[in-house]
């Protein structure tokens, strides 16, 4: 049988010509396991490593001008991210975990002012929802502009803040995390030798 000119060559042949490139693809992805179809989207889907939350805090009390915090991880939570950064001329210590549903949580350390905070953690408009006691500590609740809450606590020589869009009993197992931690010695970092 004789080739199809060229020029009757229209964007079906194109189609039908990418249909097995586009399952072969597919069958080698799967089966070298670089892809995965997530059903449950909980912190125990994550492939990534865990952040090593311990290292990261102890190295924040050792360089931020105020008592910082190492909150047990709640069983089935993921600690995935750790940063500082600058607010009102100080610092604040940020920690992120994946929740058991999934959900994406913040825990902010700093010694600024809660107004500060929470426009630290909401670069949009945070409207106030009340308060709340949880570990005998009123936190005070907003709900932002891109449908997330924020905790704050005001711990005399710091505020803890918690960002999400998570549920209520998510930011309780985190508060009651934080209210329950030891507060880290403030110790000189190790000098690298070598």
């Amino acid at each position: 049988m004789a080739a199809k000119p060229r020029i009757l060559t229209d964007h079906k042949d194109m189609i039908w010509s990418l249909i097995p490139l586009i399952a072969i693809c597919a069958i080698i992805a799967v089966v070298s396991g670089n892809c995965s179809v997530g059903l449950t989207g909980g912190a125990s889907d994550d492939k990534t490593p865990a952040y090593d939350v311990r290292a990261g805090l102890t190295a924040n009390a050792a360089s931020l001008p105020f008592p910082v915090r190492l909150p047990e991880t709640p069983q089935g939570w993921k600690p995935n991210t750790g940063s500082t950064a600058g607010i009102d001329s100080t610092s604040v210590s940020n920690t992120g975990y994946i929740t058991t549903d999934g959900a994406y949580m913040q825990l902010s350390q700093t010694n600024a002012p809660e107004d500060s905070l929470v426009g630290y953690l909401s670069p949009g408009q945070a409207l106030g929802r009340g308060t709340i006691v949880v570990g005998e500590r009123q936190w005070v609740q907003y709900r932002t502009d891109n449908d997330r809450s924020i905790w704050v606590a005001n711990l005399g020589d710091v505020r803890i803040g918690l960002y999400s869009k998570g549920g209520d009993g998510d930011f309780t197992t985190m508060a009651m995390a934080v209210l329950a931690a030891p507060v880290i010695p403030r110790t000189a970092l190790p000098v690298p030798t070598g």
